[in-house]
């Protein structure tokens, strides 16, 4: 595995610390104490190419490697992860999904808006009784009578970006008969100004607060033929195979939040005196800063093996669902125990709404529960090693 950035690597991770410490972490936290949707920084974002980093520049991206775009993320997510959140759902969610296994016409129609940060997209897999459990989903889509469009009403929850989103990738039931159920599952490109399409209350979490999260419920949406992104029955494996993306941008997500706590650990351990002399003379704060400095490379190893797998699936097709799972599970982790330590190291600081220190514990418990919690990415890392189907 070849560890070395080349040029446009190091120029899109300038790029994007230069961006985020300067425009992004100021902000920061009154985006967080407010929850107010950071649209004026996703335009600069979709400006300087973040928004679809992985997109051909026909489609409106970058036109950059999958390298590229989990060093872009990290970075953004160092500054603050409600941001790396919205970045991450319209590259990985989104965009990924469409130029896999959308139509020409589909790409040239749905990808531009959204890969610019004009438009911001959406991923709507989870419903109220539908988690991991994706075979289990409500949501119908019926065919109408004359073949021209599906009939489509369910409800999905905890879509990220749902409040206001323009464009979404809606999964639903085309075939309740199906067996198994997930081979029942079809995916649809939805526009959300059209009738039918009803956003609920925006969800009060504990974390990630300036990345909008709400219900949506669809009362006889009206979705065209040519929307349906891939064949009848293809949603569970198109769902899956961009989770398997998406969770790749949240390992790189976790590792962002991961050293943004490290980082300030280390420089309060060289300031704070106590006892006449730096907190970091000390062998339990030492023992901190080792294990959490340790996780962190481990994890960026992690991530740019899975990021390699990702970016040479792109000619050969082959899944690397383990790899995505072995990072995310293991980045996820890590940014939760950098945080949980940091708040140690700093004290009664680490409980103050003074320093971010809070946020990170906040916002880093998240990556091990969207796009499959910590234990379902060791059932799918088992489940694939034990080659049970």
């Amino acid at each position: 595995m070849d560890l070395n950035l080349n040029e446009e690597h190091v120029l899109i991770r300038d790029a994007a610390r230069d961006f985020a410490q300067n425009e992004i972490a100021p902000v920061a936290a009154h985006y967080d104490e407010t929850g107010e949707f950071p649209m004026p920084l996703i335009r600069k974002m979709g400006e300087m190419g973040f928004m679809g980093i992985e997109v051909p520049e026909a489609y409106g991206g970058a036109g950059l490697d999958a390298i590229a775009y989990v060093l872009a993320m990290e970075e953004i997510a160092k500054a603050d992860v409600a941001t790396s959140t919205i970045m991450s759902v319209n590259n990985s969610l989104y965009c990924h999904g469409i130029l896999r296994f959308g139509t020409e016409q589909q790409k040239q129609e749905w990808v531009p808006p959204i890969a610019t940060g004009e438009q911001i997209g959406a991923y709507a897999l989870t419903e109220p009784m539908s988690g991991s459990d994706a075979g289990t989903m409500r949501t119908r889509a019926e065919l109408s009578a004359d073949g021209s469009h599906y009939i489509i009403n369910g409800t999905k929850s905890w879509i990220t970006s749902g409040p206001v989103a323009h464009r979404l990738v809606l999964f639903a039931i085309t075939d309740p008969n199906a067996q198994p159920k997930h081979r029942g599952v079809s995916a649809f490109l939805i526009d959300t100004t059209q009738p039918g399409f009803i956003r609920g209350k925006v969800e009060p979490k504990l974390g990630i607060r300036a990345s909008a999260t709400c219900e949506i419920t669809f009362e006889d949406y009206q979705c065209p033929v040519e929307h349906r992104l891939g064949a009848e029955g293809e949603g569970f494996k198109i769902a899956m195979t961009v989770l398997d993306a998406g969770r790749i941008g949240i390992a790189a997500q976790a590792l962002g939040v991961a050293e943004a706590a490290y980082e300030a650990s280390v420089q309060y351990a060289r300031e704070r005196v106590a006892f006449g002399r730096p907190i970091g003379h000390f062998q339990m704060i030492q023992q901190k800063i080792a294990d959490m400095k340790t996780r962190i490379e481990a994890s960026r190893l992690l991530i740019y093996q899975a990021a390699l797998a990702k970016e040479a699936a792109k000619s050969t097709g082959a899944r690397y669902t383990t790899q995505a799972a072995m990072a995310k599970l293991f980045a996820s982790e890590t940014a939760m125990f950098c945080a949980h330590q940091a708040v140690q190291i700093h004290g009664g600081m680490g409980y103050s709404k003074e320093l971010p220190i809070e946020r990170y514990f906040r916002d880093a418990k998240i990556t091990e529960i969207y796009e499959g919690t910590s234990e379902i990415q060791r059932m799918v890392i088992a489940r694939n090693e034990l080659k049970i189907r």
